[in-house]
Order: structure tokens, then C-alpha cells, then sequence
């Protein structure tokens, strides 16, 4: 007769089991909330770059640069910001919590580093854009506003389709981070493969 587990050791794999599986929810709940997140962000500048953009340049110098300084000030809100600062910091927490788990960490850190150079680039290149033109001042006053309409358009226009690819290319790769994630727990639940580990590695026995 094979030798039986003591109670106390039943209890203490069943501890691990639980805490293993919580801890895997808190991924999934912070893999959710960071592909939300971060679909946002993408939407807006995605918005911008085929709708808002190309409807503002068929307006002239002093109405382009009035409603741009508009939009410009009404961004800064705190639901913007909600998403636009949580998938940053959705994303960093989720790349640091899967950086041993073979099946997400590549699709978590390339979502990661895809949307650390989209904020990268909102905060270098498109706010000095925006506050530029804020400086310009009232549209109606400006002396040369086709010089400041052309000195903001092309860089702000081209750079956002930059940072929407990087958005889209980050949410991509969340959306299949996600997906691997519930294949995975559904097949096996309680488990991922970790670094050394082979993927179809058995589970201990209970």
C-alpha cells in the first residue's frame, strides 16, 4: 500500500493551488482592463487620423487653428487620461507579472514596448505640437496663420497615424495575449508553462 500525503500537506497543496489560481484571475483581470485600455487609445487616435483630421482640412488657416486649440484643451481630461496613462501602466504591471509565462510574455512585452513609443511619441512630438499652437494665441489675431497652420498640420497629422499603428499593433497582441491566456487556463487549468518548464509538462499529482 503506496504511502498517503498527510492532512497537513493536502492543505498546504490546496493553499497553493488557490493562491496560483487567484493570481492567475488577477492576470486575466489586468490582461482585460490593459486590451480595453488600450483600445481606447488606438480608437482615438485612429478617430483623428481618418475622420476629424482630414474633415479639419477642408477648413481655412483661422478655423483650423480656433477648433484644434479647442480640442487640444478639452483633451486634457480626466477620462482621457484614465486610459490613455492606465494602458501604460496596465500594460508595464502586465508585463513584469508574465515575464516567466512562455505563452504570453512575448505577445505582453511586444504590446508593451509598441505602446511605451506610441506615449513616447504623444508626449515628445504631438503635446510641444499642441502647446505650440496654444502659444499662437487668439486665430483671429494671428498676422500669418497659414505659417502656423503649416508649421502644425504635417507633423501633428503624420505623426499621429504613427502612434495609431503603434496603438493597434499593441492591442493586437493583447487581444492574442488574452486569447492564449483563456485557452490555456481552460485546457489546464491552475497552470502556465514557465521559463525551463517544457509546455506539456505534467502537473504535479495531487
Amino acid at each position: 500500500m503506496g504511502v498517503r500525503g498527510s492532512p497537513m500537506s493536502g492543505g498546504r497543496g490546496r493553499g497553493l493551488t488557490e493562491a496560483m489560481t487567484s493570481s492567475q484571475r488577477f492576470d486575466g483581470f489586468v490582461m482585460g482592463a490593459a486590451t480595453v485600455a488600450v483600445g481606447l487609445a488606438a480608437g482615438s487616435f485612429y478617430v483623428f487620423g481618418c475622420a476629424v483630421m482630414p474633415a479639419l482640412a477642408r477648413s481655412d488657416d483661422r478655423t483650423y487653428i480656433e477648433v484644434m486649440q479647442n480640442i487640444n484643451d478639452v483633451i486634457q481630461n480626466p477620462v482621457f487620461f484614465l486610459s490613455f496613462v492606465g494602458a501604460l501602466l496596465l500594460t508595464g504591471v502586465l508585463a513584469w507579472r508574465t515575464r516567466r509565462e512562455r505563452a504570453l510574455r512575448t505577445w505582453v512585452w511586444v504590446a508593451f514596448a509598441a505602446y511605451v513609443a506610441a506615449f513616447v511619441l504623444t508626449s515628445g512630438v504631438n503635446v510641444p505640437l499642441n502647446d505650440a499652437l496654444a502659444r499662437a494665441g487668439d486665430p483671429a489675431r494671428i498676422a500669418d496663420p497659414a505659417r502656423v497652420r503649416a508649421d502644425f498640420e504635417g507633423p501633428w497629422v503624420a505623426w499621429n497615424v504613427v502612434r495609431a499603428v503603434l496603438c493597434t499593433v499593441s492591442l493586437g497582441c493583447l487581444a492574442r495575449a488574452l486569447a492564449v491566456w483563456a485557452r490555456t487556463r481552460a485546457a489546464r487549468p491552475g497552470h502556465f508553462p514557465r521559463v525551463g518548464q517544457p509546455a506539456g509538462a505534467a502537473r504535479p499529482g495531487r
